[in-house]
């Protein structure tokens, strides 16, 4: 039964990354799109897929449950991955080739439309999918047996395997058949792949395991939003004169922040029935716990903000680093390496550093200091770092690139320089990425209400999201502020003939400003009262964020690990 969750998340992973990591260079090289509007297609293309996860969780909760999400899901990449099959596979869906010594003929409206509605509908089924496999994963343990819930650490540990190993296939194999092969048969094997991972999943049906949709804490936030904007012109009272009808184990403390959301659990004359008993409208009261949780939501989200632009620059590996590498020498013996197989060394990067972090960083923090390694805002500080580390090397490296181009001439279809040089800019990212994502996940899975960790999760990958489409905002931005003339704009149809430097020289200022923005913001929630406790400043050494990071033993790990996948 896991198994068939386990080959689901290879055949999303394949998929997606397959298509992701390689489409731009379709898009400027069969379909002579201009180099801007490829980088905006793809990253429109991925923030969607991450934004919509948190419509699918929603689904899943709410009405349809894990199983039948992951179905339709499944269903609907998989028709996504057809309809993108058939525009390659079908001439009139695509301009044609270019002829020596003329001018290529761009796509018109309806062959893009055709191609852009393929990847919205692949963007939905991978929501529904990236929303619900991990967390019906963990739906077939049983958390009350101990033999069980160790088995679940194991199956965490394959689950993350299972995400490298697919987004590597994807990035090597599949990739080398779109550019070596055909499209056509590189995005076909993913429609077989869907077939046969469906037909196992669902001869499994009879022996899973299922859980009941116990609904959206999203509808929760809701019904504390409207609660408080209905009874916005009441007076508020003392707090322990607060509506609250949670079991005492489960409730939560006042806090004095955000206090107009506490109209939300005032009591008037209206919540009262004709027995003098209240009568508890959700969209019209609200208990104090409930308003205690979201009030720990909105604390959430400077943080959130904070950290979206570094999956800005995440973005730019997908787009103009693989057209930097699309066009230099990329020959290794008689094998080319594929442009998007460049996204091989950013994966790589990510296990480097999350292995040197695990066996050499946190081993000698815990001898010499005490403490287990470190804590989840500063390994989100690390990450972004490397960002802006990762942004100089690159423009560096595209100022070395552009240098040959400028003197060879821009025309030529492979530049005399080896891609090798852009093998840092991929692996630092990976590097800081390790970083921010295990960072990300332990803050907004810790600092979360216990029964919003699934929502949290999805605030988490909306970040990635919302960076995506930051991306296609700049890139829009710089174009106008520009232009698009061959030798003074920075982003052209050709990026021979640009400045794509100056933009990554940008990303690397905007990323420190960003950095100073993420410092502030984690000043301010360390400082933040909870629970009526001063927690120390993010100055002081992240002090109490360090202690709670050493309490957590290896079972707690595990559940933690176990919620965000829910």
């Amino acid at each position: 039964m896991i198994a068939t969750c386990l080959v689901v998340e290879v055949c999303e992973r394949f998929t997606s990354m397959g298509v992701g990591s390689n489409l731009v260079t379709y898009l400027t090289g069969t379909m002579h799109l201009p180099s801007t509007t490829a980088a905006n297609i793809v990253t429109n293309f991925n923030g969607a897929a991450f934004l919509l996860c948190l419509f699918g969780g929603f689904v899943a909760d709410t009405f349809l449950g894990r199983y039948f999400t992951i179905s339709i899901g499944a269903l609907t990449e998989a028709l996504g991955v057809a309809l993108l099959t058939i525009s390659t596979a079908v001439p009139s869906l695509y301009p044609p080739a270019c002829n020596s010594g003329s001018t290529c003929i761009e796509a018109n409206g309806l062959q893009v439309g055709i191609l852009n509605a393929a990847l919205y509908v692949m963007a939905l089924g991978e929501a529904g999918l990236k929303s619900c496999v991990s967390g019906f994963g963990t739906d077939q343990f049983n958390e009350n047996d101990e033999k069980e819930r160790s088995q679940m650490v194991y199956f965490f540990s394959r689950f993350y395997f299972v995400i490298s190993l697919g987004t590597l296939l994807g990035v090597t194999v599949l990739i080398y058949i779109q550019d070596y092969v055909s499209r056509t048969w590189g995005y076909g094997i993913c429609c077989f792949v869907f077939f046969f991972v469906l037909v196992a999943y669902w001869s499994r049906t009879t022996r899973y395991r299922y859980r009941k949709c116990t609904g959206s804490p999203i509808v929760q936030i809701l019904h504390v939003l409207v609660a408080a904007l209905w009874k916005r012109k009441l007076k508020s009272p003392s707090f322990n004169t607060l509506y609250d009808d949670s079991i005492e184990t489960a409730r939560i403390h006042h806090t004095d922040q955000l206090l107009w959301l506490d109209k939300a659990a005032i009591i008037d004359e209206n919540d009262y029935g004709a027995n003098g008993f209240v009568i508890r409208n959700p969209w019209k009261l609200c208990s104090l716990t409930w308003v205690e949780e979201v009030k720990m939501v909105i604390r959430l989200m400077p943080i959130w903000a904070s950290t979206i632009f570094f999956w800005t620059i995440h973005a730019q590996l997908l787009t103009f680093s693989v057209e930097q590498a699309s066009t230099m020498e990329r020959s290794i013996g008689n094998f080319q390496i594929p442009g998007g197989s460049f996204n091989a060394f950013y994966i790589i990067g990510i296990l480097v550093a999350s292995a040197f972090y695990d066996r050499v960083i946190i081993p000698l923090m815990k001898r010499w200091k005490g403490k287990h390694g470190f804590t989840h805002l500063q390994r989100i500080a690390i990450g972004l770092v490397f960002s802006i580390v990762a942004m100089i090397v690159a423009a560096i490296a595209e100022t070395k690139r552009i240098n040959i181009a400028n003197s060879k001439g821009g025309n030529l279809t492979t530049l005399p320089i080896s891609c090798l040089i852009l093998i840092p800019q991929f692996f630092i990212v990976g590097i800081g990425e390790s970083f921010m994502y295990s960072g990300q996940l332990d803050f907004f899975i810790t600092r979360a209400p216990k029964g919003m960790k699934s929502m949290s999760t999805g605030l988490f990958l909306s970040t990635i999201g919302v960076g995506f489409f930051v991306s296609s905002f700049l890139v829009i931005i710089v174009k106008q502020v520009t232009g698009t003339q061959n030798g003074t704009a920075w982003l052209t149809s050709n990026i021979n003939y640009g400045k794509l430097y100056y933009f990554y020289a940008l990303l690397a200022v905007l990323s420190f400003i960003n950095l100073v923005f993420y410092t502030l913001c984690a000043r301010w929630y360390v400082k933040t009262m909870k629970n009526g406790v001063q927690i120390e400043s993010i100055v002081s050494s992240f002090e109490e964020e360090e202690k709670h990071a050493m309490r957590m033993d290896d079972n707690l790990t595990a559940s933690l690990e176990e919620d965000h996948d829910k």
